[in-house]
């Protein structure tokens, strides 16, 4: 969850400690600090944004050719200057930043008090430095070492980088669980959580693998296992230009996000679709189609967004495809003894493809024998290596943490999947097959559309920006995104919102409505149009405020509701690409009118890399 930077070349290494951290806010904010080696090992940090920290040191002499900085999302402990990281040894004379979790830190913490270690902070990641000079100290040892001795005792997920007062051009780094990327730049290197902080220096990484330990040594790289054997590392070229993590004109991340759609829509079919050819084509299945084709079950594991994504993909697979499909929460599939068989396929789906509940469901399904394919959109992520195929959205990077342009990428490609082993199970007939293959091109352009709805929603946002509670209905392909929207506007407003089946108001919520509840309805026309026109005169029946959602030309549910926002025609299948949109749009603009930190939500982080 926190976000990681280290430098060590030529150049000054505060101000592109400072920048990346900024670019990793999105991984937390809770606190910022910054370790320079100058003449001696010095620390710096503060509670609060990274602006506070860089305010801060404007005042210090940071002048320094080596060091790191670390953003925090709080895990053990409150979020204050104490708590925040790098943090010392008790000597002083070593340092670490640590994005993850250590499991065992209570009983590594007492066996180091009765040896003599004292601690400042509640932190975990305290007692690992701790038991890193420890090690060094009984052993006799160098620091990598000692850092290799000390990752055999630690239990739980880790990335780290460790600096020492006595080695003033060494920086070693390690990870299990929590991603870090090696920058190679000229005479320099650089360290990272993503690639966010690097670009601007170096097209050339590393991405580092669980279990690895690399060292950057007076301008030499080497990476060796735990076990100390020499690794070959494999240099990625990054495909990530400047201006895509730049807010280019926009107030927020997420509003541009929200722009992008047309483009990332696109992007994410791109020579994957060409209706008019009747070509419909998937790198990463084609090795594994027969699999797919003859699977018998389906299990899609995901968390948050990812998981509406995914509920949308049981309808579109069991409807296109006949295959029995299974949505589960990632962080409850593992605790409960799951029936996997060789012959199921798992889809795993993640953004940043480093989700560690997502992880860890995919390594127990791979050790039952089952076949994962992997969903996400960052190029070398966790997911992506440990997957046995996959594809990646290419939506390009999502910067605001509540996540817009990964959803409709995430379901394109689902829709995709679905529509391609429908093809080959003979399941689809060739007519309906081509029909949604058009209408799926059609999507980003229309989606065009919706956005044009911008000012109308606005209105909306007005009205409504100090409701404490609203319920958000659908059914069948809206349902996940009645979900979607309810976990959008609760994310970034702090407004209550709950999202349901709409037939399941009658059984419970309904008791919840009157004429201060907005409802949302996700009302297009479909083959449960009527149901849902059965259920708005049921809110409105008890003075419920109804703002829905609806296909263009629609006369009948503009009759009854309060607020309409229109959303083009296209197939059931694919209008949760189009539906999604105005209700992204309108928890956006409640958020900025309510004053909150679109962008940067309180207690929340883009990538969850700890359980």
């Amino acid at each position: 969850m926190c976000g990681i930077v280290a430098y060590v070349g030529h150049r000054e290494a505060s101000p592109i400690i400072i920048k990346g951290l900024k670019r990793l806010e999105y991984r937390g904010y809770d606190s910022a600090g910054i370790a320079l080696l100058n003449g001696d090992l010095n620390v710096y940090k503060k509670k609060g944004k990274v602006s506070k920290l860089e305010n801060f040191l404007a005042e210090q002499d940071v002048h320094s050719n080596i060091g790191m900085g670390h953003t925090r999302w709080a895990t053990h402990g409150e979020p204050n200057d104490v708590n925040a990281h790098p943090h010392y040894s008790t000597s002083g004379n070593l340092a670490i930043i640590h994005n993850g979790i250590i499991e065992n830190y209570a009983s590594l913490k007492k066996l180091l008090i009765e040896k003599g270690h004292t601690f400042k902070s509640e932190t975990d990641s305290e007692v690992f430095i701790n038991l890193i000079e420890e090690i060094r100290i009984q052993n006799k040892c160098n620091l990598v070492e000692a850092v290799r001795l000390a990752l055999h005792e630690v239990v739980g997920a880790y990335a780290i980088v460790v600096l020492a007062k006595d080695s003033p051009n060494q920086l070693v780094a390690a990870r299990k669980g929590s991603p870090l990327v090696v920058g190679i730049g000229e005479g320099e290197y650089f360290l990272a959580s993503d690639a966010t902080p690097i670009i601007e220096y170096t097209n050339d990484v590393v991405y580092l693998n669980d279990l690895e330990i690399a060292v950057i040594r007076d301008g030499e790289l080497d990476i060796r296992s735990i076990e100390d054997v020499k690794q070959t590392p494999y240099i990625h070229k990054l495909e990530l230009a400047l201006e895509q993590i730049e807010k280019g004109g926009y107030e927020h991340f997420m509003l541009k996000e929200i722009y992008e759609q047309p483009r990332s829509i696109m992007d994410s079919m791109r020579g994957r679709l060409i209706a008019e050819k009747y070509q419909l084509m998937l790198g990463g299945l084609r090795e594994f189609e027969n699999k797919f084709v003859n699977a018998d079950r389906i299990l899609i594991v995901a968390c948050g967004t990812s998981w509406h994504a995914g509920l949308v993909a049981e309808y579109l697979i069991e409807d296109l495809a006949r295959i029995p499909v299974e949505v589960e929460y990632a962080s409850e599939f593992r605790y409960r003894n799951p029936v996997i068989k060789e012959s199921d396929i798992v889809i795993a789906i993640s953004q940043s493809g480093e989700t560690a509940d997502t992880l860890a469901a995919l390594e127990l399904a791979k050790s039952k024998g089952a076949t994962i394919f992997g969903i996400c959109n960052v190029v070398g992520s966790s997911i992506a290596r440990a997957t046995d195929a996959g594809a990646y959205t290419h939506a390009g990077p999502e910067i605001g943490v509540a996540s817009t342009k990964a959803f409709t990428a995430q379901v394109t490609v689902l829709s995709l999947i679905a529509m391609f082993i429908g093809s080959k199970r003979g399941t689809i007939e060739t007519s309906k097959l081509h029909q949604l293959m058009v209408e799926l091109e059609n999507i980003p352009a229309k989606v065009e559309q919706c956005l044009q709805q911008d000012k109308k929603i606005q209105e909306i946002a007005e009205l409504f920006k100090d409701a404490t509670n609203f319920i958000y209905l659908g059914r069948g392909y809206n349902f996940p995104v009645a979900l979607e929207g309810a976990l959008k506007l609760k994310e970034i407003s702090y407004i209550h919102a709950e999202g349901y089946p709409a037939a399941e108001m009658k059984h419970g919520p309904i008791a919840l409505i009157d004429e201060n509840m907005p409802v949302v309805f996700i009302a297009t026309k479909d083959s449960s149009y009527e149901k849902v026109v059965s259920n708005i005169q049921e809110v409105r029946a008890r003075k419920g405020r109804v703002i829905a959602i609806v296909t263009e030309g629609d006369t009948v549910i503009p009759a009854m509701a309060e607020f309409v926002i229109e959303v083009p025609d296209t197939s059931e299948h694919l209008v949760p690409l189009l539906s999604v949109i105005p209700l992204q749009l309108l928890s956006y603009y409640i958020a900025v009118l309510r004053g909150c930190n679109v962008d940067q939500p309180r207690n929340l982080a883009k990538s969850v890399t700890v359980e």
